[in-house]
């Protein structure tokens, strides 16, 4: 879809994903040369719809992952010098490039980031917000008392709360696990509310895409069962281990056997022996919306 193709009408904020921390020099910059264009033209909308906010997501998991941008966030959280010239999915994680000091220095950090925003002088105050995991262990390494009051709200990934990145973490393994879980999420929510974080403040972020796994034995498929790795790529994704909706739906109308856990609020379905997905869709989605 290009940014003229976003209907208009239905949505208050679009939150553009991503741009990325150059870890040499602590500037913003594009993920590659041909998303940078694209920036102005989402922009661009706002005149198509007037009180349409445009919000920039920076950073993302990816930047995270083994490289050079690996402690990236880390480095600017606590380096004033870094922040002068110029985000973190999970602060303290180690798994993903985090330090113990993470969890102070990131609240310094968006304070420093908050006060730069009030003195930029635009004619609108500029927005912040943070995204955090719907995974309570990851979800410890905020500080999210001291966070509420600098922010305009949080949004919870209620999503990719399982993959096979799992297969490296020992006390989980390489089981097939939901990628959403309401049990999960709900553990997550209520760190929020014993911390008394307003729930209006609060987005509910879900995932219109399914994480897969190749399965060891075509005799256990269910959640728990032991993987191979992720699932074969799609003809669109093109990429082991996730799957889009429209992928899904093909999927399923292929014939795919399709299984809801209640308790979970997601659908799994499976195919060809092996092949493992689980996913959103509509029904789920309105049960974690009025849970």
């Amino acid at each position: 879809m290009t940014p003229e193709k976003i209907p208009l009408g239905y949505y208050t904020h679009i939150n553009f994903a991503f741009v990325l921390i150059d870890p040499d020099t602590f500037t913003l910059a594009p993920m590659n040369g041909d998303v940078a264009s694209l920036y102005t033209r989402v922009t661009a909308l706002k005149a198509l719809q007037p009180g349409l906010q445009v919000w920039i997501s920076v950073g993302g998991w990816a930047m995270n992952d083994p490289g050079p941008s690996h402690t990236t966030f880390s480095d600017l959280a606590a380096s004033g010098d870094a922040q002068d010239n110029f985000f973190q999915e999970y602060p303290v994680a180690d798994d993903r490039g985090g330090k113990a000091a993470d969890k102070e220095n990131f609240v310094k950090f968006l304070q420093n980031l908050r006060h730069t925003l009030d003195q930029s002088g635009m004619p609108e105050r500029p927005g912040l917000s943070i995204t955090i995991p719907s995974s309570y262990w990851y979800l410890r390494g905020f500080d999210i008392v001291k966070i509420d009051p600098i922010i305009d709200f949080f949004n919870i990934m209620t999503y990719d709360i399982h993959g096979t990145w799992d297969s490296s973490v020992k006390s989980i393994g390489a089981i097939a696990q939901a990628h959403t879980n309401l049990t999960e999420i709900d553990l997550a929510m209520q760190l929020l509310w014993r911390n008394n974080i307003d729930p209006a403040r609060v987005v509910l972020g879900l995932g219109f895409y399914g994480r897969s796994f190749t399965m060891k034995s075509s005799s256990c498929l269910a959640p728990g069962c032991p993987f191979e790795e992720g699932g074969k790529a799609g003809p669109c994704t093109n990429t082991k281990g996730i799957l889009s909706a429209t992928e899904i739906r093909k999927v399923v109308a292929d014939g795919a056997t399709v299984t809801l856990d209640s308790t979970a609020a997601v659908k799994i379905i499976t195919w060809d022996d092996d092949q493992w997905v689980s996913y959103d869709d509509a029904e789920t989605m309105k049960t974690k919306q009025v849970s």
